[in-house]
């Protein structure tokens, strides 16, 4: 296996990729951007594209260090806060000017690079613009849009599309040993998200809280209704962002002790505290962030929700997501109009744009929950 097996339904993107990492390809660019819907393979293609270049092709073990990120000519920029330092980006353009030491190239990889403020973005311009030879950056953005025009126009742009649910749940039972019925499942209900897909496989727990999630939507049924399930919806988010936290949260910890030669659960002397402390601010941060996404993993549930209601009401000829529940689609659907569910869609989108500005969540989705119950109009929205 190479690292590009892990890939599903991107044939074109791989195949340029690994033409521009022949030997003395004129292909070949010192910026690269990779851009894809959330769940398309953006990070693993950026990687496999690495270890390509990093000798791979040649010296399967690379393939593991870059698995690792402990290749001594890779440098990766991942974050789980809201926003890239630049700081961060700084400390990565130096790293840039290093020739590589055992590769062919220095790669650095920048995952969420739609994180980057304008002025860190503009740090980052200015190492794309005078690049040392032998230094290959690659971006990940949902969009290249996402970036600012100076940087758009320095890079080569690989964009990759939104892989079938077959091709999904055929990786599932490939990769991961999947059962079939439920990798079929699992890859519906992502939506082809190949992350979730595999945490919906693999996760009990996360298969019973999004079935969770839907429940509370399908029960709302008055304003007082709708306050209670915002505030379960928002507990269910909490739930399952702490459910990805908390354990790795736990294996830093215990690296950091060791690396500072401590035993678990032995005393920390005073002089030693403040690096620990930093650890601690940066997982509250990641927290922080892990919250946000587990709302936005919720609202994508409740848009898959509402779209197969209208589905039924419309008797479109469609596959449902939530083929599992048919039976309550169906029975929402004869109680809403078509009218109510496109209402129920748009105020997800409005929902999203006030958590973006900092609406507390539970807010936001009373206003979004209101709504597609049918009882007022959301918040802000035409009476």
């Amino acid at each position: 296996m190479t690292a590009w097996d892990d890939l599903t339904g991107q044939d074109a993107a791989i195949a340029a990729l690994r033409s521009a990492a022949a030997e003395g390809s004129e292909s070949m660019t010192h910026s690269w951007l990779v851009t894809g819907p959330p769940g398309s393979g953006r990070s693993n293609l950026a990687y496999a594209f690495a270890a390509e270049l990093l000798g791979g092709a040649t010296d399967p073990r690379v393939a593991t260090q870059v698995d690792a990120r402990s290749h001594p000519d890779l440098a990766v920029l991942a974050t789980d806060r809201v926003i890239i330092s630049i700081d961060e980006v700084r400390h990565l353009v130096a790293q840039s000017q290093f020739s590589p030491s055992v590769a062919p190239y220095r790669v650095i990889v920048i995952e969420d690079a739609d994180r980057m403020t304008e002025r860190t973005s503009n740090v980052l311009l200015k190492a794309l613009e005078e690049p040392p030879p032998r230094t290959v950056w690659i971006l990940c953005a949902p969009n290249a849009a996402d970036l600012i025009p100076t940087i758009r126009s320095r890079v080569r742009t690989v964009r990759l599309r939104v892989p079938t649910v077959a091709e999904v749940a055929a990786l599932l039972e490939r990769r991961d040993g999947i059962p079939a019925d439920l990798a079929a499942r699992a890859a519906r209900e992502a939506q082809s998200h190949i992350g979730m897909a595999h945490r919906l496989a693999t996760d009990q727990d996360a298969r019973e809280r999004r079935a969770r999630s839907l429940d509370i939507a399908l029960d709302v049924g008055s304003v007082s209704g709708a306050v209670l399930a915002a505030e379960q919806l928002v507990a269910v988010a909490t739930d399952d962002a702490k459910a990805l936290t908390i354990e790795r949260d736990q294996v830093e910890r215990e690296a950091a002790l060791r690396s500072l030669g401590i035993e678990p659960g032995g005393t920390i002397p005073p002089a030693l505290r403040s690096q620990l402390k930093a650890l601690e601010e940066d997982q509250k941060r990641r927290a922080t962030r892990s919250v946000r996404d587990g709302i936005d993993r919720v609202l994508v549930d409740l848009t898959s929700l509402y779209r197969d209601i209208l589905t039924v009401q419309l008797g479109a000829e469609v596959d449902l997501v939530n083929e599992a529940i048919r039976d309550r689609i169906v029975e929402a659907a004869r109680a809403s109009t078509p009218e109510r569910m496109l209402a129920a869609l748009d105020a997800i989108a409005l929902a999203r744009r006030r958590i973006e500005g900092n609406m507390p969540p539970a807010m936001a989705l009373e206003a979004m929950l209101i709504s597609a119950s049918g009882r007022v109009p959301a918040l802000g929205s035409p009476a």
